[in-house]
């Protein structure tokens, strides 16, 4: 069964708690597709579902913060979260509500630091894919801005989100420093300790075991190519 087929469902398994749990109760009052399946879910899976649900929620804050939600920004929700056509009603439900409402971000993150306190790798993928999702329609200041707040209320500071930024970029043009936060002068066994912790922290395996969904992966997989890339990168340039 998919991850978004499990939602709802999933939610009230975990008693509605936090904001994640409100604002899906605000919608399990209305119609929910029959095409989706909406079932319920094990407790080894909250993670997975929290992780989902504040993709979700998180991508429509994005999408407003410059007054328009572009056709643009919402196939890149569909493509990249992965969300098959039999759970697009109920998903939307969730995305439509989240835009609407007048809370910001901030309880979200809160619910989010609380949940994955020790797993920094796993909400630096949702600030991934959020960077994803806002350049599907070129760049705007205020999408880039709110997102890098979004950081902040996660734990990232002004140089982990460069960081994140920097990752996004083709393997000729990234700064491979600024990928795996250390400075040129720094030795070579020293920027091999921080890849190394990196290859560990953002493996594949690792993620799903933390918590970030299969369908979401790719990402994560680029982000991997721009470490090993940084690292192959600055071995040649220290020799």
């Amino acid at each position: 069964m998919s991850i978004w087929g499990r939602i709802i469902g999933g939610a009230i398994g975990w008693s509605l708690l936090g904001p994640f749990g409100i604002i899906i109760g605000s919608i399990i009052g209305s119609k929910i597709s029959s095409k989706g399946s909406f079932g319920g879910f094990g407790s080894r899976a909250q993670p997975q579902q929290i992780f989902a649900v504040a993709l979700i929620v998180l991508s429509a804050k994005v999408c407003k913060a410059d007054n328009v939600v572009t056709k643009e920004e919402l196939l890149a929700v569909k493509e990249k979260l992965k969300i098959p056509e039999s759970e697009i009603d109920n998903v939307g439900k969730l995305f439509n509500a989240a835009a609407k409402e007048s809370t910001g971000y901030e309880p979200y993150c809160t619910q989010l630091n609380s949940v994955f306190a020790n797993a920094p790798q796993v909400k630096e993928e949702i600030i991934n894919i959020l960077l994803y999702i806002s350049e599907s329609d070129g760049i705007d200041i205020r999408e880039t801005n709110l997102i890098k707040d979004i950081a902040k209320n996660l734990g990232f500071d002004d140089r982990k989100f460069q960081s994140i930024q920097e990752s996004r970029k083709s393997s000729d043009k990234l700064n491979p420093y600024i990928v795996l936060g250390c400075n040129a002068e720094d030795s070579l066994q020293d920027i091999r300790k921080k890849y190394l912790l990196l290859s560990k922290e953002h493996h594949p395996d690792l993620l799903i075991a933390k918590g970030v969904p299969e369908e979401v992966l790719e990402e994560s997989k680029k982000k991997m190519r721009a470490i090993n890339s940084a690292w192959d990168q600055i071995q040649k340039n220290k020799q």
